[in-house]
């Protein structure tokens, strides 16, 4: 997370006005899946405020793979944008593609799973079985990732605040 919120602070001190916090993905070792991660990151990125998800070749404050594990898809996260998501061949061949990426990017942004919640929660992931196929946060998670990530902007506020 100190990455993140210095990068973030970087940020700030060349742009005074930002208003939210960009993480940056990169999504080249997860080529099957270049598109659902688009959507995924366009989904997020039209839900909340607080942190915009940016596509990047380059160096990414996490990154998406592809193949094949026993355990499904799943992230592997700090939970403030920092770690990477592993997308499986199989569960993304049962369930929808684009809710399995939004919900492991969920992750990322501080998002526990719930696994027995309704197909309306993002979250609840394979829970509701594969034919929930809502993309979506909904207004619980739509807020606690806003709340989330407010705190890790004024974080990165104080902390370019501490370096001068």
């Amino acid at each position: 997370f100190d990455a993140v919120v210095q990068s973030v602070a970087k940020r700030q001190a060349a742009q005074p006005n930002l208003k939210s916090v960009t993480v940056y993905y990169n999504a080249s070792q997860a080529p099957s899946f270049r598109s659902q991660i688009s959507s995924a990151a366009s989904i997020w990125n039209s839900s909340v405020s607080n942190v915009k998800l940016q596509a990047t070749s380059g160096s990414a404050d996490f990154a998406y793979y592809e193949g094949n594990d026993s355990r499904g898809s799943y992230a592997s996260t700090n939970g403030h944008g920092s770690g990477y998501i592993f997308l499986d061949y199989a569960q993304n061949q049962q369930y929808d593609s684009i809710r399995v990426a939004a919900h492991e990017t969920g992750h990322v942004l501080g998002l526990p799973d719930h696994y027995s919640g309704p197909c309306s929660e993002l979250m609840s992931g394979g829970g509701p079985g594969p034919s929930c196929t809502n993309r979506y946060p909904n207004a619980t998670e739509r807020s606690r990732v806003n709340q989330l990530w407010a705190n890790g902007l004024a974080q990165a506020v104080a902390k370019l605040a501490q370096a001068r």
